[in-house]
């Protein structure tokens, strides 16, 4: 291993969030495929849905006209996304009797580093096993877990025994689950990275693991670096819980590409801004901004961004940025979509408070 400590790092990945949260809300959904969002059938995107709809091949991101074509007896609701910040305000509070050391990606992951947690005679299987338990018991919904010894393997194990199950990979198997990985599965790797790689003849980790670094520093520049790290098992990044934070960011990369106004903004306007507006106030609770902005990364990987000086997150100040932004699209399907914040410097911040 990397690091002389081993450490206990648990991924939590609730279940299809948003629809779990309808279909526990309201039992007539339950059991038939149900899709959050893209409640405009000619222009709107799904935000998620439940294991039912995933049957037909629906993903998340992916327009509701195409949804409708695969499933014609799919149920779309609306989003209601007041009600997923405060379940998952409830997710954090079960979380943190266990550990503080808590990294949220967004409403519905996280990684917990339980290494010096005592509970459960300190074992990680059980403290998953406990949170899961709790999210069940308290809340009527399910949770994915993964165990781990460095945080992408947690990543990659909280999604090998998906819904309602976990997955542990144990300081002495990471080697051999590692060697067997596809490289897919790896955070990070993109379908077109994975395009490449398979065109020089890598598949899974242990191809990584036997190639030489410098040919993969040359072909890959930091992805390669990034990769043949992993593929020795090691990943020393540390679950951040606080930092002085430069900006604050969320973005989405989709399963399927979209293209219109329309389709962009019900993503900003439903998972995004929500999702930053979250995470602002754990980042800066004054909301303290200097800047707001779009990113946007188009289907042939060309990444543009746009901001404007704003000293309040709003919403609707938003929909001139993408506007605007969208003039550079030239007909290109859009794979990403961003909004991000600059945050004013803490002591910029303090000396305006105290003025």
């Amino acid at each position: 291993m990397a690091s002389e400590r081993i450490r206990k790092i648990i991924h939590v990945d609730m279940d299809c969030f948003y629809a779990a949260v309808e279909m526990r809300d309201n039992p007539a959904y339950r059991g038939r495929p149900l899709a959050v969002g893209g409640h405009e059938k000619q222009r709107g995107v799904l935000s998620t849905c439940n294991y039912e709809a995933r049957k037909f091949g629906i993903r998340s991101a992916m327009p509701t006209a195409k949804a409708l074509q695969l499933c014609p007896q799919l149920l779309v609701v609306p989003g209601r996304m007041q009600v997923y910040k405060a379940v998952s305000k409830q997710i954090r509070e079960i979380f943190s009797r266990y550990t503080l050391l808590i990294e949220p990606l967004s409403l519905d992951e996280a990684f917990l580093d339980v290494t010096e947690c005592t509970h459960y005679q300190g074992s990680a299987t059980l403290i998953a096993e406990a949170i899961r338990r709790d999210i069940w018991q308290e809340l009527a919904l399910t949770a994915s877990a993964g165990v781990a010894p460095v945080k992408f393997l947690a990543k990659v194990a909280s999604d090998m025994n998906k819904p309602n199950g976990q997955y542990v990979i144990p300081p002495d198997k990471v080697q051999q689950v590692v060697d067997k990985l596809p490289l897919e599965k790896i955070p990070g790797v993109g379908k077109v990275s994975l395009e490449k790689l398979h065109q020089a003849g890598f598949y899974i980790g242990e191809d990584i693991k036997n190639s030489d670094y410098r040919e993969l520093l040359l072909k890959f520049g930091r992805l390669g670096a990034s990769l043949w790290n992993k593929s020795h098992g090691i990943d020393n990044r540390e679950v951040v819980v606080e930092r002085e934070r430069k900006s604050v960011g969320v973005e989405r990369t989709f399963s399927q590409n979209i293209t219109s106004y329309e389709q962009c903004w019900q993503v900003i306007e439903e998972k995004l801004f929500p999702e930053l507006e979250s995470r602002l106030s754990k980042a800066s609770p004054d909301k303290a901004i200097i800047k707001q902005g779009i990113k946007l990364k188009f289907a042939d990987f060309q990444l543009t961004t746009i901001e404007h000086i704003h000293t309040e997150l709003e919403l609707e100040y938003f929909k001139q940025l993408l506007r605007d932004i969208l003039k550079r699209q030239q007909g290109r399907e859009i794979r990403l979509l961003g909004l991000s914040v600059m945050l004013k410097p803490e002591e910029q911040t303090k000396q305006l408070s105290f003025f």
